[in-house]
């Protein structure tokens, strides 16, 4: 039995590494890696629990730093944990420090490697996730893209070999999991009622190190009628404290501030809102296979699809208004689904046995 290294770290990463194993183990022997990127419980230890992900063989506990110096633990770490168990393959998600780490690790080595999530743009190399997900795709193996258009991506770039469009693994997570979150949680736990609050995420540099952009995004939920709920992450908490933006959240009675949330819990809150403001790709996917209009806050996305289909819009908001896009947002016109029918898990199994 062929033995797949899987490196993970970041709660997104979880998700899809709990809809994966669970059919990988199957014909694989999995060793898994945590990088420890979400280091702590709330953000990334709960996710073990509520999804039952395997318990990681290596818990490298590299937690936050710079993009390089991160980056590079990583690297020292993960080549240490890849000497000792000699995989036959490198299984990498998405476009985080985790997956970079993996990726060249993988190609230094000459091991097979299967990037999951393959091929999406969002034409911004100052992100720094654009710059993960182009040089995992350029040294991948193996190639799962979501869509069809994160295939026309990869064409373009000239990798057309080794790829393969099988649909998201973050719908299978979805659909496995909203009934299991439905009976687990209860809009009464948060005092809510159904399509009453926005739900808001918000942690991406580009918002939260800004301090004229975060406090344009605080001023803006302070002036929407509805309550807003906004788990916070810890760099968003920190961010606030550093620029003492305080005031804001203290003169408005409709933002709740409260901890992250699991991932069952955000799916239950999702679900129900009236409309989704983040900055996470994981979270504007989610919101479209909620059903959900969603607001998000940058000038670039990877997930282009949702905003064709009229589920996402993007918004400055620094220069747009967002109170006024929240009260007039309409729900997307009726599509079939963009991202595959929640078996990607299996397809990608069937082809990495076929393949390697």
């Amino acid at each position: 039995m062929k033995k797949v290294m899987t490196i993970a770290g970041t709660r997104p990463q979880l998700v899809k590494v709990a809809a994966v194993s669970r059919v990988l183990r199957e014909s694989f022997e999995e060793v898994l890696v945590n990088t420890g990127q979400h280091y702590d419980y709330q953000m990334a230890g709960v996710f073990f629990d509520e999804l039952n992900i395997p318990k990681p063989d290596y818990d490298l506990g590299i937690g936050s730093d710079t993009h390089g110096r991160q980056t590079g633990k990583m690297l020292i770490a993960v080549e240490e944990v890849v000497e000792k168990e000699n995989p036959d393959i490198i299984l990498v998600y998405g476009d985080t420090n985790s997956t970079l780490a993996g990726a060249i690790i993988a190609s230094k080595l000459h091991i097979p490697l299967v990037h999951i999530e393959a091929g999406l743009r969002s034409y911004n190399k100052k992100m720094p996730e654009e710059i993960n997900r182009i040089m995992t795709d350029h040294v991948a193996t193996l190639l799962f893209a979501p869509s069809d258009l994160a295939v026309e991506n990869l064409a373009k770039e000239g990798i057309q070999q080794g790829v393969h469009q099988v649909g998201d693994v973050m719908y299978d997570a979805v659909l496995y999991n909203m009934e299991i979150a439905e009976q687990a949680h209860s809009l009464e736990n948060y005092h809510l009622t159904s399509g009453n609050y926005i739900l808001s995420t918000i942690h991406r540099a580009e918002n939260t190190d800004d301090p004229k952009r975060l406090e344009a995004i605080l001023n803006a939920f302070a002036a929407l009628d509805e309550k807003v709920i906004l788990p916070l992450h810890p760099r968003t908490k920190s961010k606030i404290d550093t620029f003492g933006l305080h005031s804001i959240l203290e003169r408005a009675s409709k933002i709740e501030i409260i901890e992250p949330l699991s991932y069952l819990e955000m799916l239950l809150l999702e679900k129900h809102a009236k409309a989704i403001v983040t900055d996470s790709g994981g979270v504007q996917k989610e919101a479209y296979f909620a059903k959900v209009p969603c607001i998000t806050l940058r000038d670039q996305t990877e997930w282009t699809e949702t905003i064709e289909a009229g589920w996402n819009q993007l918004v400055n908001p620094l220069t747009d208004n967002l109170p006024e896009i929240l009260a007039n947002i309409k729900h997307g016109k009726p599509i079939e689904d963009l991202y595959g029918d929640g078996e990607a898990a299996k397809k990608i199994i069937s082809i990495m046995k076929s393949h390697l």
